[in-house]
Parts: structure tokens; sequence; C-alpha cells
């Protein structure tokens, strides 16, 4: 068994899966989620986990080389807006739509329990060396 990180068994091997250039969205409930990508549903209850909680967790454990988010999250979500700027200094905004056309081409979906709006970010994961 492991000691730490993320435990949850099918979002731990879809991780170990990724390489270089994959794409990993990590959604709130109401995101559209694509046909194509591996899904790892998290969502427990409304807010149960919530989209911080899930971001910090993914990104402790991969190399992110880049992200992209709606840029409405600014005005709807002042706070996961917050959240994505620090957490991710390259983070290119873009609109809702184009963030949904984007995550048809996402290797990994990690649905959180987020009940506020435009809680979205798509991940591009880099390498460690």
């Amino acid at each position: 068994m492991k000691k730490g990180g993320i435990l949850n068994r099918h979002l731990s091997g879809a991780l170990a899966e990724l390489g270089h250039g994959d794409g990993v969205l990590v959604c709130d409930a109401g995101m559209p989620i694509p046909a194509g990508p591996r899904v790892v549903d998290l969502a427990f209850r409304a807010g149960v986990p919530s989209f911080a909680e899930v971001l910090d967790g993914l990104l402790a454990e991969l190399v992110v080389e880049g992200a992209t988010a709606a840029r409405e999250v600014r005005a709807a979500n002042p706070g996961a807006a917050r959240l994505l700027a620090d957490r991710l200094p390259r983070l290119d905004l873009v609109a809702h739509d184009e963030l949904k056309a984007l995550s048809a081409g996402a290797r990994l979906v990690v649905r959180t329990g987020e009940a506020r709006p435009y809680a979205n970010v798509l991940l591009s994961c880099g390498v460690f060396f």
C-alpha cells in the first residue's frame, strides 16, 4: 500500500501512464466531459472534493509545463481565478467554448465535486529532466 500522495488507485494508475505533452483536464461537476479521454470521477457531493484539493494533489504528483483555463473564470469565480494564477505561472486564458474544444484532446479527465462555475483547467504534462 502507498504511504501517501494520491491513494485513489484509478487516478494513481492513470497518472503513471501520462507522458510529455499529455493533457489532463481537472474539472468541476458541471463541465461537459468529452468522449474519448479516460475519466476518473472523484465527485462525491456538491463541493466534495473541491477543485482546489484535487488540483493541489495533482500538482504535487505531476510535472506541468503549461495550463489553459477559461477567461470567464475571472468574473464568475474570482477565488478559482486566484488559485489558478497562484499555482500555475504558465496559464493561458481562452474562451470557455475553446477550453471545451481543447478538452477533447485530453488524455485524462479528473472530475471533482466542485460546484462553483468555471473551476476547470487543462494541464499540459512536462518531463522531470
